[in-house]
């Protein structure tokens, strides 16, 4: 029998991929939500060969609330929500910040909405460390507390901050409306989950990051500088205050960051937290020149980059202080950056065109012989 069953919004996407396999391994059942504006449904396939289970799949959009009302009617014993669906592009935030409102916030609400008229009470929410902005304009801040001031410095940012204060709001008028009647209350929460920067694959090669046009975070565009289908790197100022001029990221490997999730759903079902924020880091910095050198030594040779000038909203250092999350969901990061690089190079070395290809069968043998084992 599951241990719970759980919706997953945007549960094909990168995250929301290991994020379904972990939940899947550890006894839940999955159902997925995912408009596949930027996943493909391959990652299904890829997960069933991983674990011998397969998600159920509805092919709906976070906004529409006709569709996700159906699906949850259609699983009557779901009771928690990993909510993933959103659009992520900072610089993209910048030109379209309407369309970035009307998916990440008012997707949001259809859902909380839907959760509330179904009696779902607990939701895990993909924030990002986004909504801290420039955390040098206060003292002792690096690295970021949960409680260091929100101050995003861009649209996106500015769309997660919102939605931490939406579903704060939801979940504690829903707690507080269930106690007046005189009923338990404490079933209702929320994880506010402001994780860094996620990179890596599975370390089989048939599970990763497949970003359909260009990608937006320094990983996977190093992922195509290797595979000769970029031909270099823009690395995006260097005459930041750091140690050798590079802005400073806090890499956390997606396979970590998949436990992170189940570890906070966990939480939420047995301890009743309320509502909590919990950063999911490595607490290790590392600037984009040191990435670039730790990726190409992985892949064995140079990549090319140039520098250009600083975009707008990027700030000089991310790091997490992760002791909260550490002692509270008794989870940390166990994988390095050098594993990170090395399971994205088995990934785009060998599936150079993502999903769009079949697995090399080396890797699919070799897949079959460690689920035999």
């Amino acid at each position: 029998m599951a241990v719970g069953t759980v919706l997953i919004t945007g549960g094909t996407g990168y995250i929301g991929s290991f994020t379904s396999l972990a939940l899947l391994e550890h006894g839940y059942e999955v159902v997925i939500v995912d408009s596949l504006y930027n996943s493909s449904k391959i990652s299904l396939d890829r997960i069933e060969l991983l674990c011998g289970k397969r998600p159920i799949f509805y092919e709906v959009d976070v906004t529409d609330e006709a569709g996700l009302d159906k699906v949850f009617e259609a699983h009557p014993k779901l009771d928690s929500v990993i909510h993933f669906a959103a659009l992520k592009a900072v610089g993209e935030s910048a030109e379209n910040p309407l369309e970035y409102y009307r998916i990440n916030v008012g997707g949001t609400i259809s859902l909380l909405r839907i959760m509330q008229k179904h009696s779902v009470h607990n939701i895990v929410f993909s924030s990002s460390a986004t909504v801290y902005g420039d955390v040098t304009r206060f003292p002792n801040m690096i690295p970021i507390p949960e409680h260091c001031p929100i101050g995003p410095t861009n649209p996106y940012g500015r769309t997660k901050s919102t939605i931490e204060l939406v579903i704060e709001d939801f979940i504690n008028a829903q707690r507080n409306n269930v106690k007046k009647a005189g009923k338990p209350f404490e079933h209702w929460n929320g994880a506010l989950l402001r994780y860094f920067n996620p990179g890596g694959s599975h370390p089989s090669g048939i599970l990763g990051e497949d970003p359909l046009g260009v990608p937006f975070n320094l990983l996977p565009l190093l992922g195509q500088v290797a595979t000769g289908q970029r031909e270099k790197l823009l690395v995006y100022g260097d005459d930041y205050p750091s140690r050798d001029g590079t802005a400073i990221r806090d890499y956390i490997h997606v396979v970590d960051l998949a436990k992170g999730h189940l570890a906070a759903l966990n939480h939420l079902r047995e301890k009743n937290p309320g509502v909590r924020a919990w950063n999911l880091g490595s607490g290790r910095g590392c600037t984009v020149f040191e990435m670039i050198a730790a990726f190409s030594k992985a892949a064995g040779k140079q990549l090319k980059y140039e520098v250009v000038e600083r975009r707008a909203g990027d700030v000089l250092d991310l790091t997490a202080n992760p002791t909260r999350a550490n002692e509270e969901l008794n989870w940390k990061t166990e994988l390095t950056l050098e594993n990170a690089c090395e399971d994205l190079w088995r990934w785009v070395s060998n599936n150079p065109q993502g999903y769009r290809q079949d697995p090399p069968a080396a890797l699919l043998e070799a897949v079959k012989k460690s689920r035999a084992a």
